[in-house]
């Protein structure tokens, strides 16, 4: 009579399983029994199992939840004292779920004869009965659920988010101890931070003992935000995929499962009339794209190695790190303690006092800044800013007590004259261009008698005559302007295969002529006309040997000393005369 029992018991629990997985669609519509009176399976009450699923032994189902809506699951324990780990992982949203043990019912007829109830009754108990909660938990971690020896019957599990519609995954197994599908963590599952500068960490972890025990393949995964730590793997991906397919959610009512013949490319809709469960027609298969603003995270998988250095990060900002361990076998994932930090500040930069009337050298780094400080002591109705750009051209910023005054790019020499204000004080900021390094001489006074700079034409070319070259002279002219200043001209040979970059290191307009050998100098002369259109002077420079290439240079020097050079020409003279 017992093993009748167990038998009917085993019985009662595959139907029911059946029922799960293929409700009916028709009063008249049974399935095929031995005794049609003992297997009556009519479900009063089909919209209960409308949702539902099977959770199949040792796999990992995704899923998803739409809000305020919950979901069930059942997972069967055919024998008693059979091992059980039910693990739940929530991705992106809080989770509130429940495992509970629906047991078979036992012989309740009173009459002692061991006979079963007809299953019709049965079924009804177990769908009316809440069962016996064996676990409940809310939160957003990886949470689950394990016992050694567990009882035979139906185990239900529910699940439910109140905070979004959200993906999560299912785990369950009756053979823990031997599938081991997630990697293990070492006894000390922290991230470190081992080295921390303006734009790079350094993290390290201790290794997984799946990889050094049990010989497992795993790779390492590191994930970078600034937002928050990631409790999972599932949760960095589905942040990282909120336009990828998983993320499309289906239609209210539709069960979103790996069992679902719909997302395998099978028609959703069935040609037959009875496909629905109630009186509204059966919705059709659709997704719903569910729009998100891009995240700003990076997950880099690195293999097996457990140090690694993020680099290309910002200063002084802080970056929440994940650590998690993949098995490259079954694709699960463990997540180690993240960790946080903040990356060092730029280097302060000092702020230059300029003086009144005084020349002071500046260089600023390529894509740099510099900033320059200027407060007159006495009262002032204008101040002037005299502003020598020595290679590229540098974007000037003046700003006056707080105010933007003056923002324009700077090339050679130019003057700004600003209004000025009792007690005000003025910062300069100066910014580098992406071609490279600048140099540049700045001067600010509120007392611009004489220029310190000299003027300069618009065209700081130097033109060689070709017609007029010979085997030992070349003959060159260049502009002036209406200012009387000092010329003086320079001569270098140098290779016939002067190239560009050695021509750019000789460019730099704020060398002045001391630097210069004297055997360099031609001549030095003063200059100017009132007519700009008659202000050029021409020289021809004598004793050059032949066939030779020369580097001539033009400086003009102002009142104040400060010299500016042209810009250089290389002539060279003919070998045959």
């Amino acid at each position: 009579m017992k093993n009748k029992q167990i038998f009917l018991r085993m019985v009662l629990l595959h139907w029911c399983l059946l029922w799960l997985l293929f409700p009916l669609s028709s009063r008249t519509q049974k399935l095929p029994t031995r005794d049609e009176e003992l297997f009556q399976m009519q479900i009063r009450d089909k919209a209960f199992f409308h949702d539902s699923s099977v959770i199949p032994d040792g796999a990992e189902i995704s899923s998803y939840l739409f809000r305020d809506t919950p979901k069930r699951y059942f997972f069967v324990v055919e024998e008693d004292n059979t091992p059980l780990s039910v693990t739940v992982t929530p991705c992106d949203a809080p989770l509130e779920w429940k495992l509970s043990l629906q047991e078979l019912p036992e012989d309740t007829s009173g009459e002692g004869s061991g006979d079963l109830e007809p299953l019709e009754q049965q079924k009804q108990q177990i769908i009316n009965e809440e069962g016996t909660e064996l676990f409940s938990y809310k939160g957003n971690d990886v949470e689950y659920f394990i016992s050694s020896s567990s009882p035979s019957g139906l185990y239900q599990l529910d699940l439910l988010s109140t905070e979004k519609d959200t993906h999560f995954k299912v785990y369950a197994t009756t053979t823990p101890e031997s599938d081991q599908p997630y990697p293990e963590l070492p006894y000390d599952p922290r991230v470190d931070v081992t080295s921390l500068g303006r734009t790079t960490i350094t993290l390290a972890w201790k290794p997984s003992p799946t990889a050094s025990l049990l010989k497992q393949p795993i790779q390492y995964c590191v994930v970078i935000n600034k937002e928050h730590n990631f409790k999972s793997l599932c949760a960095v991906e589905a942040k990282l995929s909120a336009d990828d397919a998983f993320m499309m959610a289906p239609k209210p009512g539709l069960d979103f499962s790996p069992f679902d013949f719909a997302h395998f490319g099978f028609p959703s809709d069935n040609s037959g009339k009875e496909r629905s469960f109630q009186a509204k027609p059966f919705p059709k298969l659709g997704r719903h794209v569910y729009s998100r603003p891009k995240v700003d995270i990076q997950k880099i998988c690195i293999g097996n190695k457990n140090i690694f250095t993020v680099s290309d990060l910002k200063p002084d900002t802080q970056y929440y790190f994940d650590v998690f361990v993949v098995n490259v076998n079954s694709n699960m994932s463990t997540a180690y303690v993240g960790t946080f930090a903040r990356t060092k500040e730029e280097a302060k930069q000092k702020t230059v006092e300029l003086k009144d009337g005084k020349v002071t050298d500046i260089f600023v780094k390529r894509k740099g800044a510099k900033f320059l400080r200027f407060a007159p002591v006495s009262s002032h109705q204008k101040v002037t800013f005299f502003i020598h750009s020595c290679l590229d051209a540098v974007q000037i910023q003046v700003r006056r007590d707080g105010k933007l005054l003056l923002s324009q790019n700077v090339e050679g020499i130019q003057q700004f004259q600003l209004r000025g204000k009792p007690k005000a004080k003025y910062l300069i900021r100066l910014k580098g261009n992406k071609k490279g390094a600048s140099l540049l001489k700045i001067l600010a006074t509120t007392r611009p008698t004489k220029q310190s700079f000299p003027s300069l034409p618009e065209d700081t070319r130097i033109k060689a005559f070709d017609k007029l070259r010979t085997c030992s002279s070349a003959t060159v002219a260049w502009l002036g302007t209406q200012e009387r200043n000092k010329f003086c001209i320079y001569k270098k040979e140098v290779d016939d295969n002067y190239n560009e970059d050695q021509k750019r290191r000789e460019q730099n307009q704020c060398l002045g002529p001391d630097i210069r050998k004297k055997s360099e100098k031609v001549l030095c002369k003063y200059f100017h006309s009132q007519n700009l259109q008659k202000a050029v002077t021409t020289e021809t420079i004598k004793g050059l040997q032949p066939g030779k290439s020369y580097l001539l240079d033009v400086y003009v020097i102002g009142h104040g000393g400060h010299s500016v050079k042209y810009q250089s020409k290389v002539v060279k003279t003919r070998k045959f005369c």
